[in-house]
């Protein structure tokens, strides 16, 4: 499970779960790229890792990737890891009026629906094309693309559903259709590059307990086989497996990490 010496970049690396990825990639030993939007603060939380780095990245431009690429071959002369964790989760922002009505199918906004894409389907295609290229010319690298249970299954919009039977919110399409396409990429390029010596796999958690109202967490995890939502840290092992030679004849595969949660 050792990355030593590993080049690792996890974009979208400020979230919740992409802090808690890094943190697991500097303890099996590698080198943290912390990358995100925000350079200075990537740049404050690396400094709280052993040996990473944090530097600006946009996902939805291809110059902005290449700039990282060229920054981390000139500082390292390598890259070992590419985490694809960037992505926004499908909240209607701004919106007005009652959110339930305005987060329904009928009336997504054109706009949430395009801006996702960019960032959960298009950034993983182009960090993929630009990093993934530099591990096929040299024979060997890993990438691990943050699916999710939804890019399995549908949502379950009862569960945005108060205890007195209003609905909170709907779960919209964007989310589970970036997520199914993160999927289908996995897979197409874990048979393109297969003889180039890099493996693309998918990691899918399931829905992680962070701050949301009771009524949600209690139905979620009364859902769930093992009765609770996950904890951020519950990813950490099966980040590192994926990332490292425990996982050496992986390739194509999605590792199901939700509790239960597909289960049934």
């Amino acid at each position: 499970m050792s990355l030593q010496d590993r080049v690792a970049i996890v974009t979208g690396a400020l979230g919740l779960l992409g802090r808690e990825h890094c943190r697991a990639l500097a303890e099996a030993g590698a080198r943290v790229v912390v990358a995100d939007l925000d350079g200075d603060a990537a740049a404050r939380f690396a400094a709280e890792l052993p040996g990473a780095v944090g530097l600006a990245l946009d996902v939805t431009r291809r110059a902005s990737i290449e700039a990282l690429r060229d920054e981390l071959l000139r500082r390292f002369d390598r890259i070992d890891v590419l985490v694809n964790n960037a992505a926004i989760n499908d909240k209607v922002e701004g919106a007005t009026g009652d959110l339930a009505e305005a987060s329904k199918f009928e009336r997504y906004p054109l706009e949430l629906w395009q801006r996702s894409m960019d960032v959960n389907v298009t950034g993983a295609f182009l960090c993929c094309q630009v990093i993934g290229a530099v591990m096929a010319s040299r024979g060997s690298g890993s990438i691990v693309n943050i699916a999710s249970t939804y890019g399995l299954v549908a949502p379950d919009q009862s569960l945005y559903k108060r205890p007195d039977g209003t609905q909170a919110f709907y779960k919209s399409p964007v989310y589970p259709v970036g997520k199914a396409a993160l999927l289908g990429l996995t897979r197409f390029l874990a048979a393109y590059w297969g003889r180039a010596g890099v493996r693309v796999n998918a990691l899918s958690p399931g829905g992680v307990e962070n701050g949301q109202e009771e009524f949600f967490v209690d139905e979620y995890s009364r859902r769930t086989p093992l009765g609770r939502m996950a904890r951020p840290g519950d990813f950490r092992a099966a980040l590192v497996f994926l990332a490292g030679e425990g996982s050496s004849y992986m390739t194509g595969a999605n590792l199901v990490v939700d509790g239960g949660w597909t289960a049934w």
